[in-house]
């Protein structure tokens, strides 16, 4: 296997809150899911809190997901042993349980319309470590998304998102076009975030800006100046403000009646060595009460980004099959690189390790 994934020691920093589903997700009955190789069952309780426990029922080691709720306890649907919040076990049907070991719970939060969970050390678990994400608690933004499960290493996704000149090729029906790769792109380092950003004036919109610009009020036949602006923040978050602006008027900057400007959200949950969750998304300060403009850019970015998972899930596969290719580093590539030494570095923190600056599966070389 490659060195990215025969090491012991894990890929993703444990000590951190991950989006582990939507609210939806676990209205109606428990839900398991796999996190950063932790197996959790996930419900709500009657007053509405969400809970997270160990995905094992300490009986005879079924999955507690394929319970039910009932009093506030998660019932194992093996032999009915209920089980409480805190991971006690609190009843079975003609036995005595309350001695047995509790099983682990994991702190958990409900914000920014997601179910956050913490896999590492609950002593360390704070809100305070939760990013503020102030489209999710504005009226002035609009959100639509949607969840995929991606059978690839979750850091191939931030490289694929970190480095967006796969538009042109990728996405070439919808947001990509030639002038993307043929503008440089910077890469620097702001605070605690990876940033890379290019700018493209005076070209014609894609297909998926045009809507966009037709959903803003305003010529989707017109000439535009565009930007991409990637932010790569641990754990596994990129935040990517994109939009066009009427050329001329200001760009980025321009005033809100002259463009199309969104956040394209993507929360990045490792599942496993080589599959992740992919909760995606859009956020845009434009046409916020248009219904039918939020379920018309979700379709759009749903089939925007199959064509990312397809992509992602062939590379995971040909890096298995070659496992020990070594990849070019390209200046493009400085973005996830960057990103992937933010990650090494964290996990190096919890672990108590010297900091590795190592680039995994990259070469040296540069362009």
């Amino acid at each position: 296997m490659s060195e990215a994934l025969e090491s012991t020691t894990p890929t993703w920093p444990r000590n951190a809150w991950y989006v582990a589903c939507t609210p939806d997700e676990i209205a109606d009955k428990p839900l398991g899911r796999q996190i950063c190789g932790e197996r959790m069952v996930l419900y709500r309780k009657a007053s509405g809190d969400a809970v997270a426990l160990e995905d094992f029922c300490p009986h005879r080691g079924a999955p507690l997901s394929l319970g039910f709720v009932r009093d506030d306890l998660l019932v194992c649907g093996y032999h009915g042993l209920a089980m409480g919040c805190k991971g006690q076990a609190d009843n079975m049907p003609g036995q005595k349980v309350k001695g047995f070991p509790p099983i682990r719970t994991f702190p958990i939060v409900e914000r920014y319309g997601f179910i956050w969970v913490w896999p590492g050390d609950a002593e360390q678990a704070s809100l305070d470590k939760l990013h503020h994400l102030e489209w999710a608690e504005s009226d002035a933004w609009a959100y639509g998304g949607g969840l995929f499960h991606i059978k690839c290493d979750y850091r191939l996704m931030v490289d694929n998102l970190m480095d967006l000149t796969h538009e042109t090729y990728v996405h070439a029906s919808s947001i990509g076009q030639k002038e993307i790769d043929e503008t440089p792109v910077k890469t620097r380092i702001v605070g605690d975030e990876v940033q890379t950003s290019r700018t493209i004036d005076g070209v014609k919109a894609p297909p998926f800006w045009q809507m966009a610009l037709r959903g803003a009020g305003l010529d989707g036949d017109a000439t535009v100046d565009r930007w991409q602006i990637c932010r790569f923040s641990l754990p596994s978050h990129v935040m990517i403000e994109v939009g066009v602006a009427l050329a001329g008027t200001g760009g980025y900057d321009a005033d809100m009646a002259n463009k199309a400007a969104s956040i394209v959200v993507d929360f990045i949950t490792p599942e496993t060595e080589t599959t992740h969750w992919y909760f995606w998304g859009m956020a845009r300060q434009f046409a916020v009460d248009n219904e039918l403009l939020t379920n018309e850019i979700r379709e759009g970015q749903g089939g925007i980004f199959t064509e990312d998972l397809d992509m992602l899930e062939q590379q995971q596969a040909n890096l298995l099959r070659h496992p020990a290719r070594r990849l070019l580093k390209l200046n493009i590539d400085a973005g996830g690189v960057r990103s992937r030494m933010m990650i090494d570095r964290a996990i190096a923190a919890e672990n108590g390790d010297a900091s590795d600056d190592s680039d995994s599966i990259f070469d040296q070389a540069a362009a």
